[in-house]
């Protein structure tokens, strides 16, 4: 009989305690996978500290593999559950697809970034989710402190230094309050030229800070932050936002070049796909974790909606204590479920709660027992190494160098703006150009899949909702007057697949790219032979006997032509970039005038296949196509010129040769090998 197969989906607080207890209570019975975009799990309540300079970042992350070694872990996310199929479909992190099947499936994806309906808050302000904004976090305070130092102008420094905290719960008054100490010490070693200090606002629309805590910690918290001149104002929050500041819902304009988001979070979109019943956006399970109806589907975390059977008719808040406790209860009754023991209920009990405040502050009531100061300090130190499932000693170590060490202040600039977007499905992981984005898993709107240009500060110094190429060889599509890709216009950015880096479709001289206009793309004949019919029989300037065509290597521009200069590529020597009627045109030129006689030929229509193979780093030459000997620079008019086609419309597109034509003349053709 074949072993069970387990997929549990998120290594948060859930997920890996879940995986943790799985393999022991298991032992080796049953096949375990863990599915996870990173291989680490992150303690997420240090990661203020990570923030402020305290804790490196991997001080907080533990390794999955090196504290899970009888588990499978597979890299990736997540994008589709075939529920009776029995099969979890996911994308790797270089965008490889795949697929797990399982006979128990624990959904512990976690939570994202909650966001609200204000203008702005999207495209200027980053959360405080995973490790990459907290390392963008630590880099962008130090950069702006750095900046306002050298600033001459009050304005620009008062601006810099003010930094906007959104969210006035756990996080966000950790956030301020390590953030308050950390620029106070630059101010220390570099005071700033105005003499202005930093500032630090904590905003909510709740009445006190941290209101789901017990109010004497609220106060605690509260006077701490005052002391450090936080900023603290209840009852208000973000209006607008806009690069340059924020507009507070009582009518006051804050200069800013820092919004923190840290109002709370939202379950992970992936279970909105599944179509099972939901409670405010959580799946509903039983008090087994178990989804109604789905004996296979286990639900833990922040995804859950867990009933609470302490206050019957509400349920379990998403909290890291009862993510973690959720883990342990719903490993035993997957085990239960495949006949071994029997199903718990899930039930908790308050322990009491602990905030950090930097130094030797912190607020905290463990057991219902209300402490501050050094003692507070000392037990949410002590309560944290304890849930630590690793890294102790190396967290105790940074912690002991930060008391009697001063802090690095410097920033890296690994992580740059674009890559933490506040509207992302996956937090833990920052955006990189060329990654793709995961199917069916919503990403902001109008924010670039695969930015190209990496901004130095805040990504809203470019134009919101202008999308990057698709591929980091497009790169050059996104400077063009209407950013069309690359490899359509001729003249552009080589495409990077090509031979010697050399876009074949984008080279004049070669078949026509298909967006331009007669664009059916001629097919692609060895040596690029010429196609037939083309009106007149003036030879291109890039046929032997002839000028080279311009853009050709080792080529002139071509001069003197009747009806001026001809476009590469195009009959009626139209130009391919776009103008404002909607049809290419190679260059921001005005398009000169058609000549009157008749249509003229292509210059460079049929290619240079010797040289312009050679240019392109091909390494073999093709047959050169016919054209009159002798230096002749122009000729006659066409015999039968034909119709002029109509106003706007794309002349037809050149018929295809039926194969190579030799030289009659005996002359060695240039280029050929």
């Amino acid at each position: 009989m074949s072993r069970p197969r387990i997929v549990i989906v998120g290594a948060g607080f859930a997920g890996y305690r879940t995986a943790r207890t799985l393999s022991r209570l298991t032992r080796h019975q049953a096949d375990i996978t863990l599915l996870n975009p990173t291989d680490y799990f992150l303690y997420l309540p240090l990661l203020p500290q990570v923030a402020a300079g305290i804790l490196e970042p991997r001080r907080v992350s533990v390794s999955l593999s090196g504290t899970l070694p009888h588990v499978r872990l597979v890299l990736g996310e997540a994008d589709g559950i075939d529920l009776d199929g029995r099969t979890v479909h996911y994308t790797g992190p270089e965008g490889e697809d795949g697929t797990l099947p399982y006979d128990r499936l624990v959904l512990a994806a976690g939570s994202v970034n909650k966001l609200l309906p204000i203008p702005g808050v999207a495209e200027h302000a980053h959360g405080f989710r995973g490790l990459p904004e907290a390392l963008y976090l630590r880099d962008h305070v130090t950069r702006q402190v750095e900046l306002a130092a050298a600033a001459d102008d009050r304005a620009e420094c008062a601006a810099r230094c003010t930094f906007v905290v959104v969210g006035a719960g756990y996080t966000g008054t950790e956030v301020a309050a390590h953030g308050a100490m950390y620029t106070d010490a630059q101010v220390r070693k570099h005071p700033m030229r105005t003499g202005m200090r930093p500032r630090w606002m904590l905003l909510d629309v709740a009445p006190r800070v941290m209101p789901e805590m017990d109010e004497r910690l609220s106060r605690t918290a509260e006077r701490v932050l005052r002391q450090r001149g936080v900023d603290v104002r209840m009852g208000t929050s973000v209006k607008e936002a806009t690069h340059d500041g924020v507009v507070l819902t009582d009518g006051t304009s804050v200069d800013t070049r820092t919004l923190v988001w840290c109002v709370g979070v939202r379950p992970d979109p992936l279970v909105e796909s599944l179509g099972l019943p939901m409670e405010r956006g959580r799946l509903l399970v039983d008090p087994h974790l178990q989804v109604p109806g789905r004996p296979e589907l286990f639900a833990c975390g922040d995804v859950a909606a867990v009933p609470d059977l302490n206050q019957p008719g509400q349920y379990t808040p998403m909290t890291a204590q009862h993510a973690w406790r959720h883990g342990k209860v719903c490993a035993h009754n997957v085990v239960a479920s495949l006949g071994r023991g029997q199903r718990r209920a899930y039930r908790h009990r308050d322990l009491g709660f602990v905030v950090d405040l930097g130094g030797a502050k912190a607020a905290a009531n463990p057991l219902g027992v209300a402490m501050s100061g050094p003692a507070a300090g000392a037990v949410t130190r002590g309560y944290h190494l304890a849930a630590m499932p690793g890294n102790r000693v190396r967290v105790a170590a940074d912690w002991l160098l930060d008391a009697v060490l001063p802090r690095q202040a410097v920033q890296l600039g690994l992580v740059r703006s674009w890559s933490v977007p506040l509207e992302s499905s996956s937090p833990e992981v920052a955006r990189v150009p060329g990654r793709p984005e995961v199917p069916g898993r919503p990403e902001g709107a109008g924010r670039p899949a695969t930015p190209t240009t990496p901004d130095t500060q805040r990504s809203d110094t470019e134009p919101e909702g202008e999308q990057a190429g698709g591929t980091t060889n497009d790169a050059a599509a996104k400077n063009q007057p209407d950013s069309e890709p690359a490899r359509s216009r001729p003249g552009d950015e080589p495409a990077g697949n090509q031979p010697g880096g050399a876009g074949a479709m984008s080279r004049p001289g070669s078949q026509p790219a298909k967006n331009q206009p007669g664009g059916q793309p001629a097919k692609a004949q060895p040596g690029g032979e010429p196609a037939k019919n083309q009106p007149g029989t003036e030879p291109a300037k890039a046929q032997p006997g002839g000028q080279p065509a311009k853009n050709q290597p080792g080529g002139e521009p071509a001069k003197n032509q009747p009806g001026g200069e001809p476009a590469k590529n195009q009959p009626h020597g139209e130009r391919a970039q776009k103008g404002p009627s909607g049809s290419p045109r190679a260059s921001g030129k005005p398009r000169r005038a058609v000549e009157a006689a008749g249509p003229r030929p292509a210059r460079g229509g049929s290619g240079r296949p010797g040289k312009a193979q050679r240019a392109a780093g091909a390494g073999s030459a093709g047959k050169r196509p016919t054209a009159p000997s002798g230096p002749s620079r122009s000729a006659g008019p066409p015999t039968d010129p034909g119709p002029e086609p109509p106003a706007n419309q794309p002349p037809p597109g050149p018929d295809i040769a039926p194969g190579p034509v030799k030289r009659t003349d005996g002359r060695a053709a240039e280029g050929d090998s």
